[in-house]
This record gives structure tokens, sequence and C-alpha cells, in this order.
């Protein structure tokens, strides 16, 4: 057999090889990212305080009305988790995640540090969340999705420009609309020494 028909026929296979890489890697980041966001959006509804416990919680966070913003979180959650599992609207689903984890970020781990063992938990498993949702916007939903079945499948830079546009847009802009943090207290000055009565 000739050399170049032998370089041809390595590079094919390689070629489907990778392919397989790439549907088996978009099905994993699917599948975990799907069940995270399913596990966080019912946790947030139904788990400890519940959906009113969490509405008290963004409250506290200045997303105001914590309970329209709890809603809004948990089912985009569920919603994106669902579509991701079946590889529906890949891009849309993927920004779900980066959207959320982009708010989250701003609002409650980022002042806290990198790591999540933190007090008050810092922004390591929120920022890689982000990252995974718009590394499958990119990537795409793989073989393994009711998008190939219907032959829809933005990736690459489309993929990508869609899922950062609607995440980390979407995110930006209602962190600029409804987002109000709490202004500290200002400091009481301390009495003087030889005024023990502050007077």
């Amino acid at each position: 057999m000739h050399a170049t028909t032998v370089i041809a026929l390595l590079g094919h296979t390689n070629y489907h090889y990778n392919d397989r890489g790439v549907d088996l890697a978009g099905l994993l980041l699917r599948l975990i990212l799907g069940v995270t966001m399913i596990a966080h959006g019912y946790n947030h509804i139904w788990g400890g305080g519940k959906i009113e416990g969490t509405g008290r919680w963004f409250e506290s966070l200045g997303l105001r009305p914590g309970l329209v913003h709890a809603w809004l979180a948990s089912l985009t959650e569920l919603g994106a988790g669902v579509l991701l599992i079946i590889g529906l609207f890949n891009p849309v689903a993927a920004a779900g995640v980066v959207g959320v984890m982009t708010v989250a970020f701003l609002i409650n781990h980022r002042p806290n540090g990198f790591f999540i063992f933190r007090p008050g938990e810092g922004y390591e498993y929120v920022l890689n969340l982000a990252v995974a949702g718009l590394a499958l916007g990119a990537l795409g939903p793989g073989r393994w999705s009711v998008d190939r079945l219907i032959g829809h499948e933005p990736a690459g830079w489309t993929g990508l420009a869609i899922t950062a546009v609607l995440g980390l847009g979407g995110a930006l802009v209602l962190l600029a609309v409804c987002w109000r943090p709490h202004k500290p207290e200002p400091a009481t000055p301390a009495a003087p020494a030889d005024d023990p009565a502050g007077e």
C-alpha cells in the first residue's frame, strides 16, 4: 500500500475517533450539568425552607422581590436541566446554567475567595459550572441528542455566542434591573476614653 494512502487512512480514522470523542464529551457534560441543575432547582423549591425560604435568602442577598427571583432561578434550573439531559436547544439550555451561576458568583460567592471550603463558600464551584456551560455551548450536544435528530446543532463560535449572550448577558441585565445589595450600616464612632457614658 502506498505511503500516502496509509497516512490518509490514518487521518480518516483519527477524524472519526475524535468525532466519537466529541459526541461522548457532549453527552457527559450534558448529563452532569443537567442532573446538577435539576438537583439545585428541586432543592430550592422543596428542600430546606422550601421556595419561601429560598425567596427570603434571595431577598437578603439584594435580589428583589426575592420570591419572584427564587421561582425564576428554580424554574430555570429545572428547565435547563431537563433540556440538557435530552439534548434539546443545547445553547439555550447551557445558557441557563451560565446565567444562574453568573448571578450566584456575583451576588454571593465572589467576595468569599476562590475555594469553596472558605467561610461563605468561595466561587470555584459556580465558576466551574459556568465555564462548563460555555464549553458545552461551543462543543454542541453531540450525536445522542434531540438536537441531532431534528438537525439543529449550533456549535463552535455560533453555539458559544448564543450561550454567552443569553447566559452572561441575561444575568447582567437581571442584576442591573433587580439587584439592590444592602448597604453596610455606618460605623458608630467610639466614645472618648474619658467619657464612658458617650456624652
